[in-house]
């Protein structure tokens, strides 16, 4: 395996999360909005890694599988960092949503490159658009403070409910799209 210049970003986004964590938990000032950053910055590399992995056909099977776990791990723990400090029902319902729609939809795409049609459950445009809306979200509801008189954790908020309405429309999308393949009547047992 060679070690690229977006294999590398990947593995950033992964070292990323431990500091996001130790950062959130640091009993220092601005060390909240220095998680943002850092969570900011681990974001970015999503699009980049894959935009440069393309451009540059340094594509490889390792960067194609570690990407979304990456992404997943990065959401999953900001989610339950900000449950943590701030524990209620809406959050714990929107985190719930957004958490088991990824395990889902990731297990469907692993059932569905089983039977050979991987490519019916491909990343949509919702799928991205649910992932900007997420990721944005996160990044102020992590910053927690005012910024230019903007309350961002309540804005972060708003738009974290939007990111769980659309999590749900794509994971809806992703179903229907595999129900051919799924309602199918076979002699398989459930393993």
């Amino acid at each position: 395996m060679k070690l690229t210049l977006p294999l590398m970003l990947t593995l950033g986004r992964v070292m990323a999360i431990p500091v996001v964590m130790l950062l959130f938990f640091l009993p220092v000032p601005y060390a909240r909005q220095a998680a943002a950053v850092v969570f900011i910055l681990a974001s970015i590399t999503d699009w980049l890694d894959g935009f440069l992995a393309r451009r540059w056909q340094q594509e490889s099977r390792f960067g194609a599988f570690l990407d979304p776990v990456a992404d997943k791990l990065l959401v999953a723990v900001s989610l339950v960092l900000l449950l943590y400090d701030r524990p209620g029902v809406l959050l714990a319902l929107i985190t719930s949503v957004i958490i088991g729609r990824e395990i889902a939809v990731s297990a469907l795409r692993e059932w569905m490159a089983e039977i050979g049609t991987r490519r019916n459950v491909a990343v949509s445009w919702l799928g991205k658009l649910k992932t900007g809306f997420q990721m944005t979200a996160i990044a102020m509801m992590l910053w927690q403070l005012t910024l230019f008189g903007l309350p961002l954790y309540t804005i972060g908020f708003a738009l974290l409910i939007v990111a769980a309405v659309l999590t749900l429309q794509s994971m809806i999308a992703y179903l229907q799209a595999a129900w051919p393949a799924l309602s199918q009547d076979d002699q398989a047992t459930d393993a």
